[in-house]
């Protein structure tokens, strides 16, 4: 079937066929929402894919969203098909496991986000896991908008409500869903910061208390989500970047604007994230430094106990050669002195070593 350029790659049938009824259609399991917007606003019924980009183009207007949640490889090829996606951001999107990044195909643009979820621990000293990612791959044309989503917590549903409700950013077209997404994107990255935040500081106190259980093993787990969470926000930032400067025109001028609002959240963000690994590192050394310390603490009582105990083994060691011919060994109070002097001089032993601390 010829494609469309004058609806930016959709597909279709011929212009005369009848403009399709809005009955209820069964969405497939894969596919979470299919809408058909006009002027803002999202017209009545259910559609599916086909009937969608047919009513789009009998208007000649408006744009279709279409979301999917984890399509396999032939789940996507209708999808794909209609709407003319390039096969390359296609694998891409069925795959997943992609970096944040922007790229243009033609007359579309290809976006992968990721997504992070944080999850709530009773302590941080405890957790197993703290941060959770996902992926949401955008492909925008100038009439559609077709979003795949990997995970069960990067859910765009509030999105589209937000945007159905604000006819006036609708109107800006697939652009404007674009930073929608990117928008709900950043603002959950500053949410999962802030818990981290609160976690770090939990953590910090606990370090620096006397007789803390936190290990080293705990702070490595904090640290490793941190860069979980570094690895989906600082490649976002050059694509968010490239669409604020004008990168292609299917983002029109009005709508850049607003992209340079989600680049500076997403500064934000990059910055704090850099601090975090900074501090968990002193973290770590700051718990290694204790470790040694107490090691050393340790290794000092052990002395002290080995020096307190060597007196009587000495002394018990020397009478105990079973020689006839020995100093005092047939004085009457040859026992009681031996006794006596080894007490006196393991309690001054002791006495010192408890006022040099090393007991």
């Amino acid at each position: 079937m010829p494609s469309l350029p004058s609806l930016g790659g959709l597909r279709g049938r011929s212009q005369d066929h009848r403009p399709p009824v809005p009955i209820p259609v069964p969405l497939s399991a894969y596919v979470v929402d299919c809408g058909v917007y006009v002027d803002g606003k999202r017209l009545p019924g259910r559609w599916s894919h086909v009937d969608a980009v047919e009513e789009v183009r009998r208007r000649g207007d408006g744009f279709v969203w279409i979301g999917l949640h984890e399509p396999d490889e032939r789940q996507i090829q209708g999808v794909a098909e209609t709407f003319g996606l390039h096969e390359l951001a296609v694998e891409d999107a069925v795959h997943a496991h992609q970096r944040p990044k922007l790229e243009r195909y033609d007359n579309m643009l290809f976006m992968v986000f990721k997504t992070v979820r944080y999850i709530q621990n009773s302590s941080p000293d405890t957790a197993n896991e703290i941060v959770e990612s996902g992926e949401i791959m955008v492909f925008l044309g100038r009439h559609f908008v077709v979003t795949v989503r990997h995970g069960n917590h990067s859910g765009l549903a509030a999105v589209r409500r937000e945007l159905e409700e604000e006819p006036e950013r609708l109107r800006s077209g697939p652009a404007a869903v674009l930073y929608s997404i990117a928008d709900h994107v950043v603002d959950n990255y500053l949410d999962v910061t802030d818990h981290i935040e609160d976690d770090i500081d939990q953590m910090e106190a606990l370090v620096f208390q006397p007789r803390s259980r936190v290990s080293a093993d705990q702070i490595y787990l904090m640290k490793r989500e941190v860069l979980e969470l570094r690895r989906a926000v600082m490649p976002l930032a050059v694509p968010l970047r490239r669409l604020a400067e004008g990168y292609t025109p299917l983002i029109p001028e009005q709508v850049r604007s607003y992209f340079r609002d989600v680049d500076d959240h997403l500064t934000e963000v990059s910055e704090r994230v850099i601090n975090f690994d900074e501090l968990l590192t002193t973290l770590v050394n700051a718990v290694l430094a204790k470790i040694t310390l107490q090691q050393n603490s340790d290794m000092r009582k052990l002395a002290a106990w080995v020096a307190i105990i060597s007196v009587p083994t000495m002394v018990v060691g020397v009478y105990g050669m079973n020689f006839d011919v020995m100093p005092e060994t047939h004085w009457k109070y040859g026992y009681p002195m031996v006794i006596a002097v080894i007490l006196v001089v393991c309690l001054t032993l002791y006495r010192i070593f408890r006022r040099n601390q090393w007991l």
